[in-house]
């Protein structure tokens, strides 16, 4: 018996033994998979596979998941998803992976993969649902095994290099997929979609920048679910699908744009066309521009009327006839272009119920009458194109209505009258071009000194008179002038060279303008382009043209110039006799002009002999004149003392831009710089609070040589002072002065009396009063930022990286105004390339703060404007969320960045991001008593798009993420949501900071 059971229970005892070492062995039957893959991995910048070599579950490594309840077996996990996303990865795609078996999601998108698609993928991979290979680098075809994947939902392979015809199999096996994306690719032939491959779910179909050929398959009608299509720059051929598009009730997005198609009747007629879009009531978007399709326009309104269509893109096609009054029942459109057709007639004045307008392309028609004042009544309207038309009369002055219209294009019409002077009050023009019209008068005062102009002003090929303005002056930020060909006189104005450092071309030619030419023109650092031809100039070439390393081409023929001609020094050594024909007065050694007689030498060195001897006086008297100077000094010190301490001090009249504030002063400004007035540190040094004598409240930011050594200092105080002094904006802190002794450097700047955003955000500085930022706050905030870094990537006139965007560099005004500060590490940047003090660049030092450096950094790229984007990105989601990027929250799910922990939860999680005290915090003040339901979906509105603002902006590779000026006009959208929404009068007005709202 006592055998009986031993046997038993041994028994027993092996059979759980063998259970165990059963379950483990299939248990890890899954890393070995993973293993492999990573082998294939050649390269891994960001360490996104650090962890995979640990010895915890392979289901904590980074990008895995493993399955729920779904898929186990006595506690058994298996690998269902595989998210390796944007990692920056390099190498190959290993076949092991499709030992996977309960693999669900394979996401290996936004990487640097090469190779080819495994075919493996479609033996083994059965349980795929979405499959993402996009923006990669791959090769070759499309393994007809992915055919196999008869439960894949989603499959994205665009942008790689891969090539081929897509399989016959792969659209007839597929007909659970949803979404297809092959664009981006050199995919040939036809579309293999025939009657008997029925793609019912399929909702989002991208085939764009391919070569496919023939027709769209008329199959595609059974894809009554058809939300997105996008096949634009292929070689498609054949009429408009008509037919097709009429099955599509929730067609959104059509882009046939950049094919060969025609429209029906032989390329005559677009109303069946236009028909079969009116069955889309969803439709947003039609683009179908670039196919040379003939026909007129009339059916058009009668037909989408009824649709939600906002953009409509018929641009270089054949359509010919008048623009329909009906196109004002649109009502939605906020785009439409027309450009580069044959319309003709005049522009309907009804276009103006188009209240929703924001671009309108009517160019390179042959469009005539005059320009409908009815324009300035549409508020929304930021660019105007009528160029390249038979347009005629005046400019109407109601466009100066416009407040927020950017472009102004009219050149290559026949507009006559004057230019009005009304326009001034467009101040947020960036291009202003009234070219080649017959525009007559002079050029008004108020248009010329149009200081928001940041692109160009191109007034030539007209009738205008008169001298030039000096307000032209004001035009600080404008890359090109050309007001060549117009009837001016007088002398060129010596501002134009000292004010308008932004020039990159100039162009004065064919007038007749008299004098010298100012010496300050050569002086423009950033100028390639001058050509002052055909004008009454005299004197001499001055020598800051000699000495320009920025100009590539200069033309000063025709003119009443004289002097000796230079030949081998800048850009005379390019030039040839065309650039100096004419002036009679030139000698040189170009071939073709008279060289230059003993008379002329001698000319030359008297003129020398002059220089030198002035120079020599100079260092004579000048000695003499400083001791008499000094002599004064002395004397009047001892009618003026320093109350404090009894020492005597000059005291002068101060500048209005910079005045002089001595080192003294800022010791009793600071209390001696006591530890009570230290406001923050910094790796380059303290900032102290003080109050000067005229109760003026400022900040001393003292630049410390002991922290990272003198040289590196001095090179930093001498960018960061050169940063604020080129600099204007009202969200870019404003530099008061500067005062710099031998062991002593400090910048004197405004003192923002609500501190940083990091004091609000984490309340370091123990101000019980700084409460949470509501979401109001952000969004403002956000905006001015925004506005700010806007500003120096795109405007100002020396172009700025900043380096080192965070909440604590910034700073908060008493109405809770931004402004962007500490350019301690910027780099200048020359027109968008090089920087302009290479040779004090601060190498060696780390481009920004720990968790807001972008990726790039750390592999060695430049400092850039699309890493200050990254770091505005990060900026944004550390306001939403209340976390630092660096933050346990953040690490403890196994996340490297602020943003990977966010995209893990968006879109489906907003309360995992943000929880219900921090919502109820953010929307303190923004949801009223009245409709509040309806306020606080739209504040979960404004926080996903601010979340997405945010990840958009911080995109692992640079060239995907948006520049700052899109990202200003998406917070700017979300600041417009909320003003809307918000009631000033429900608001407590006596509350501490009231005035932040918008």
């Amino acid at each position: 018996m006592k055998s009986e059971f031993l046997m038993l229970a041994t028994a027993i005892m092996l059979q759980h033994v063998l259970v165990i070492t059963c379950d483990r062995d299939q248990t890890e039957e899954d890393r070995g998979p993973l293993l492999s893959f990573m082998s294939g991995v050649t390269s891994d910048p960001n360490g996104v596979l650090h962890d995979w070599n640990s010895t915890t579950s392979f289901c904590n490594w980074t990008g895995v998941k493993c399955s729920n309840n779904s898929f186990t077996y006595r506690g058994r996990r298996r690998v269902a998803e595989l998210n390796l996303s944007d990692a920056s990865l390099t190498g190959t795609i290993s076949p092991s992976i499709c030992n996977l078996t309960f693999l669900a999601i394979l996401d290996l998108s936004k990487n640097f993969f090469v190779g080819r698609i495994p075919a493996e993928l479609g033996d083994r991979c059965s349980m795929l649902r979405e499959l993402s290979l996009a923006a990669n680098q791959l090769t070759g075809n499309i393994p007809v095994e992915l055919g196999n994947l008869n439960r894949l939902i989603y499959l994205s392979l665009g942008s790689n290099r891969l090539d081929g015809g897509i399989p016959a199999r792969f659209f007839c096996n597929l007909s659970s997929l949803q979404y297809l994306d092959l664009s981006d690719n050199s995919f040939t032939g036809m579309m293999p979609i025939t009657n008997h491959c029925t793609l019912k779910n399929l909702r989002f179909l991208l085939l764009w920048s391919n070569m496919f050929v023939g027709s769209i398959p008329a199959s595609l009608s059974n894809s009554t679910k058809m939300e997105w299509i996008d096949f634009e720059s292929n070689y498609l051929s054949g009429e408009l699908p008509a037919a097709i598009i009429a099955g599509m009730p929730k067609l959104q997005s059509l882009h046939l744009s950049y094919n060969n198609m025609s429209s029906h009747d032989d390329n005559k007629d677009l109303s069946p066309f236009f028909l079969s879009l009116g069955f889309c009531r969803e439709l947003q978007e039609v683009e179908v521009a670039g196919n040379g399709l003939g026909g007129d326009l009339n059916h058009l309104p009668s037909k989408l009327q009824y649709t939600n269509i906002m953009q409509l893109h018929l641009e270089d096609n054949l359509i010919n006839g008048q623009i329909p009054m009906e196109i004002s029942k649109l009502q939605n459109l906020t785009y439409v272009n027309l450009s580069y057709n044959l319309l003709n007639g005049s522009i309907p004045p009804e276009i103006s119920k188009l209240g929703k307008l924001e671009r309108v392309y009517l160019s390179n028609n042959l469009l005539s009458g005059s320009i409908p004042s009815s324009f300035g009544e549409i508020a929304h309207l930021g660019l105007l194109d009528l160029s390249r038309n038979l347009l005629s009369g005046s400019i109407p002055e109601s466009l100066s209505n416009l407040t927020q219209l950017r472009n102004l294009i009219l050149h290559n019409n026949y507009l006559a009258g004057t230019i009005p002077a009304i326009l001034g009050n467009c101040n947020n023009l960036d291009i202003l071009d009234l070219s080649h019209n017959k525009l007559t008068g002079v050029i008004p005062v108020e248009v010329a000194g149009l200081s928001s102009l940041s692109l160009y002003m191109n007034l030539s090929s007209n009738s205008l008179q008169g001298s030039l303005p000096l307000e032209l002056s004001k035009l600080v930020m404008v890359i090109a002038l050309d007001l060549s060909s117009n009837n001016l006189s007088g002398k060129i104005p010596n501002q134009i060279g000292t004010s308008c450092i932004s020039l990159e071309y100039l162009n004065l030619s064919k007038n007749s303008f008299d004098g010298v030419l100012p010496d300050s023109v050569g002086r423009l650092p950033y100028l390639e382009i001058l050509d002052v031809a055909e004008n009454q100039i005299t004197g001499n070439i001055p020598d800051s043209l000699e000495k320009s390393t920025s100009l590539k081409h200069l033309n000063l023929s025709f003119n009443k110039m004289k002097g000796s001609v230079p030949n081998d020094v800048g850009v005379f050594a390019s030039l040839s006799m065309s650039s100096f024909v004419g002036n009679l007065g030139f000698c040189g050694n170009f071939s073709g002009m008279k060289p230059c007689s003993n008379t002329d030498v001698n000319r030359q060195g008297r003129h020398h002999l002059i220089v030198i001897l002035l120079i020599i006086i100079m260092v004579i008297c000048i000695p003499l004149i400083l001791r008499f100077v000094l002599l004064i000094v002395k004397m009047r010190s001892r009618f003026f003392f320093n109350g404090s301490s009894g020492a005597g001090e000059l005291t002068r009249q101060t500048e209005v831009d910079h005045p002089r504030i001595t080192y003294r002063q800022l010791v009793l400004a600071t209390n001696g710089f006591n530890e009570s007035n230290l406001i923050g540190t910094g790796s380059f040094g303290r900032v102290y609070r003080g109050v000067l004598r005229d109760n003026t409240r400022i900040a001393v930011k003292i630049l410390d040589p002991v922290i990272t050594g003198g040289e590196i200092i001095s090179r930093s105080f001498k960018r960061e002072c050169d940063v604020l002094k080129a600099t204007r904006h009202r969200n870019v802190i404003r530099i008061i002065t500067t005062c710099s002794r031998p062991d002593f450097i400090a910048l004197v700047l405004p003192l923002m009396a609500n501190g940083s955003v990091e004091n609000h955000l984490y309340n370091n500085s123990g101000d019980q009063r700084r409460r949470t930022l509501n979401l109001i706050q952000i969004v403002k905030i956000a905006s001015d930022v925004a506005e700010g870094m806007m500003y120096l990537h795109h405007y100002s006139p020396v172009k700025v990286v900043h380096c080192d965007l965070k909440p604590s560099n910034v700073l908060l005004d008493e109405y809770m105004t931004a402004v962007v500060s500490d350019f301690g590490i910027a780099k200048l940047v020359i027109a968008d390339e090089g920087v302009s003090d290479t040779s004090n660049s601060t190498t060696g030092l780390l481009r920004g703060s720990i968790g807001y450096i972008a990726p790039e950094y750390g592999m060695g790229g430049e400092a850039s404007t699309e890493g200050d984007v990254y770091s505005f990105g990060v900026l944004v989601l550390e306001m939403v969320t209340g976390k630092r990027p660096t933050s346990d929250v953040v690490l403890k799910e196994g996340h490297s960045t602020l943003q990977d922990w966010v995209k893990s939860h968006h879109p489906h999680r907003l309360d995992s991001i943000i929880d219900h005290d921090r919502r109820q915090l953010l929307f303190n003040r923004v949801i009223s008593t009245v409709d509040g339901g309806d306020v606080e979906l739209l504040c979960r509105d404004v926080l996903i798009e601010l979340i997405e603002v945010g990840l958009l902006s911080t995109q692992l590779s640079p060239a995907t993420r948006p520049t700052m000026i899109e990202v200003a006009n998406m917070i700017g959208q979300c600041k417009q949501d909320l003003t809307r929404a918000v009631i000033c009068s429900h608001m407590d007005e006596n509350e501490p900071n009231s005035s932040s709202f918008f």
